[in-house]
């Protein structure tokens, strides 16, 4: 299994010869090494509705034409737009063939921006389990700290966990790291940190922070891969 950052929060996950993406935030993102045109998948995930991670899901969807997972309110918008979708909702588990994915609340807000700078809802931010090929992926999506990622961690096997540390709009490197100990994970992906001045954030450090904790980290560069 190999998991490509993408990044922001745009991860990869690549097993068997299929792949998943979740949260494209890529043609926004003045750093990303990687085109929307490249991305090959089969199947998009989205976390919530905010620009900086569905920007790209309906055109990566269309040119793939594979389905986008998403929260129902969402998925119904996005259907609007001619995209395929499975919508679904907090607790439910999507059967992908490869990959199931396994939908998870998160503490944040969500909204999809209409082109009039308006918004509207866009239903309940969230996160995912991911389980492949005998190995247990979570992305926490955009949250702040909550206490049933404990229950998380009792309930799953955690080999990678995902985890935003940027602060400001989610949970910083700190309560990233009691998040980490309290899934159990055995590898942590830092993500959604250093695309926008608000979310600076100094990955290094918490990677070390982890590894004094006794858990492996990652900080990838985008376009890196780390193999699972």
């Amino acid at each position: 299994m190999n998991i490509t950052y993408h990044g922001h929060s745009c991860v990869q996950i690549e097993v068997n010869g299929k792949s998943l993406i979740i949260d494209p935030f890529i043609s926004g993102n003045p750093a990303a090494v990687t085109t929307v045109e490249e991305i090959k998948t089969d199947a998009v995930l989205l976390t919530h509705a905010h620009m900086d991670h569905m920007l790209d899901a309906a055109p990566i969807a269309k040119r793939n034409n594979v389905p986008i997972v998403a929260i129902v309110e969402l998925a119904g918008y996005l259907e609007s737009t001619g995209a395929q979708t499975i919508g679904m909702n907090i607790g439910g588990t999507v059967d992908l063939g490869f990959a199931k994915a396994t939908m998870i609340h998160a503490f944040h807000t969500s909204s999809i921006t209409l082109e009039d700078g308006q918004s509207i809802y866009g239903g309940t931010p969230a996160g995912f389990i991911i389980e492949a090929d005998g190995r247990t992926i979570l992305h926490a999506g955009d949250t702040g700290l909550f206490g049933d990622l404990k229950m998380f961690g009792e309930l799953y096997k955690i080999d990678l966990a995902i985890l935003p540390i940027g602060g400001h709009f989610t949970m910083g490197p700190e309560h990233a790291l009691i998040a980490a100990k309290w899934l159990g994970a055995r590898q942590v992906l830092p993500v959604h940190y250093n695309t926008f001045p608000p979310i600076r954030q100094d990955a290094g450090a918490f990677v070390q922070a982890l590894e004094e904790a006794g858990i492996r980290g990652s900080a990838l560069a985008y376009g890196e891969t780390l193999e699972l």
